[in-house]
């Protein structure tokens, strides 16, 4: 939808929605951020509770479930104030466990809310004092590892639902659901939805604090995430290594043959990916929408990664970078194999040479097909009749967001200017949450509030991850008010 039509229903709509009163919502909120959630996520932070992916013996370890427990057992004690609710550890054998929390609602709908505990491993090149397992407090920020992917989702759920009942507003049946696989790809996540399917119900809201934040000026929607696969890409010249003097020149070297059929896929000079199966068309409502995000981020868009001094964005225009960043596929050299390090480099002709690649797809791009074109693309007429192999090993579907509905961009737009004193922004996402097209495939007909505290500099994955505490607030605090607003919205609009 364009500004124009947006600012036509946004007015109208606004009338007619109840709204809660969002500054006493906010109190509440954020005094509980400060007596309970804080002091929470310290703890959790020092629990060094890995992903299954990076963590095998991660049943053995036991720190998923002192994680899990430390969540359930907050929880437990703040729902007494929560008359109905129930809370329940949901374990599938030889499968990471799920908690499941479920509050009843005055009105007949439901509401699923989701987050996930399980975290990414240390990484290196921690700044000195802090640590993935060290919580520090420095200003506004809290460092360390999974405070805010994800750790604060069930905290800024239940925070908005408190808010909501000590203010006695009314809303729908709301279900959290807090899993343990989705920095391994959730590969868990659809057998737990199946299991509990008559529990989570047929929700018209599917609200994920599981996203990023272009600032920390306002509420940021995502519209999309972007899908990825990816290989390894192996080319084999020799049975072994040879004096590169006696062979080089009569020899085609390893790493050129790789070069060469790797400038099949990306212009080595802009870094466009020159498959056109790989390209979608970009809706021209989120090209818009990457207008009004540029206009709101400015430089910050590539001034937030740390580039060594003088380094250039790939484009001068603001609005490409977005689009690069949310739509058009790219490709990453993520790992690579056969090439000795620098204190072990002989003059030898290396006999194989191996990187795996990762290649980031548009939202609507199936990945399977893609896939099957890169690996056709690398592997045809290999030159000089190399050995040329690609093995994929992974691949996830991207995601598109149904158009808003009235009722929930009037709610947003409110909530962002109540909370933030800031409209909202929308923008897709580079990254893939390979569980949002599986939602999307199981609540058809729901609306999708796709958000999160993972702004500039937060690092997630990274060194020095932090949670911007004050966004943890007011995104908690717009959550409770789209809660809200879902109870009062129109019928028209359901």
């Amino acid at each position: 939808m364009n500004s124009a039509r947006f600012n036509t229903y946004l007015s109208g709509v606004s009338e007619r929605i109840p709204m809660a009163n969002a500054a006493r919502l906010q109190r509440h909120v954020d005094a509980l951020w400060d007596e309970a959630i804080t002091p929470a996520l310290v703890d959790y932070i020092r629990i060094p509770n890995k992903s299954p992916a990076f963590d095998p013996d991660w049943q053995a370890q036991g720190f998923m479930d002192a994680a899990v427990s430390l969540l359930a057992d907050w929880a437990r004690a703040r729902l007494g104030k929560l008359p109905g609710s129930r809370l329940d550890v949901v374990t599938l054998e030889g499968r990471t466990p799920v908690i499941l929390i479920e509050l009843p609602g005055t009105v007949d709908d439901t509401i699923l809310l989701y987050g996930h505990l399980d975290k990414q491993p240390e990484m290196t090149g921690w700044s000195e004092g802090l640590g993935p397992w060290d919580p520090v407090l420095k200003g506004d920020c809290l460092y360390g590892r999974g405070g805010a992917d994800d750790g604060y989702a069930m905290f800024g759920a239940l925070s908005a639902l408190m808010a909501l009942a000590e203010e006695g507003v009314p809303h729908a049946r709301c279900v959290i659901l807090i899993e343990a696989c989705e920095e391994s790809g959730s590969y868990d996540l659809p057998f737990y939805v199946d299991h509990l399917a008559t529990r989570i119900g047929d929700p018209s809201l599917v609200i994920c604090l599981d996203s990023g934040c272009g600032n920390y000026d306002q509420v940021w929607l995502t519209t999309s995430l972007r899908g990825m696969m990816a290989g390894v890409l192996r080319v084999d010249v020799l049975t072994e290594g040879v004096h590169s003097g006696d062979a080089s020149g009569v020899v085609p070297s390893s790493f050129r043959v790789l070069r060469s059929l790797m400038s099949r896929l990306e212009d080595q000079a802009t870094g466009d990916i020159l498959l056109e199966g790989l390209h979608t068309d970009i809706p021209a409502e989120r090209v818009e929408q990457a207008g009004v995000a540029a206009r709101a981020l400015g430089d910050e868009i590539y001034s937030k990664f740390p580039c060594v001094p003088g380094m250039k964005p790939a484009s001068d225009d603001l609005v490409e970078l977005i689009l690069n960043r949310t739509w058009r596929p790219q490709l990453a050299t993520i790992g690579v194999e056969g090439i000795p390090a620098l204190a072990n480099a002989g003059n030898v002709l290396r006999p194989h040479t191996s990187v795996m690649l990762s290649l980031r797809l548009p939202p609507t791009l199936d990945a399977d097909s893609a896939t099957d074109l890169v690996k056709r693309t690398l592997e045809r007429d290999p030159p000089y009749g190399a050995r040329v192999s690609f093995d994929s090993h992974k691949g996830a579907a991207g995601w598109h967001a149904p158009p808003l509905q009235p009722w929930l961009a009037a709610s947003l737009e409110r909530a962002s200017e109540a909370s933030f004193g800031r409209g909202m922004a929308m923008m897709g996402e580079g990254g893939s949450i390979p569980f949002m097209g599986m939602l999307g495939e199981k609540f058809p007909k729901a609306q999708f509030v796709i958000t999160g505290v993972l702004g500039p500099h937060s690092n997630a994955h990274g060194p020095n991850e932090f949670l911007h505490i004050p966004t943890g607030k007011k995104v908690s605090g717009v959550v409770a008010q789209v809660i809200a607003d879902h109870a009062g919205r129109e019928s028209s609009d359901r």
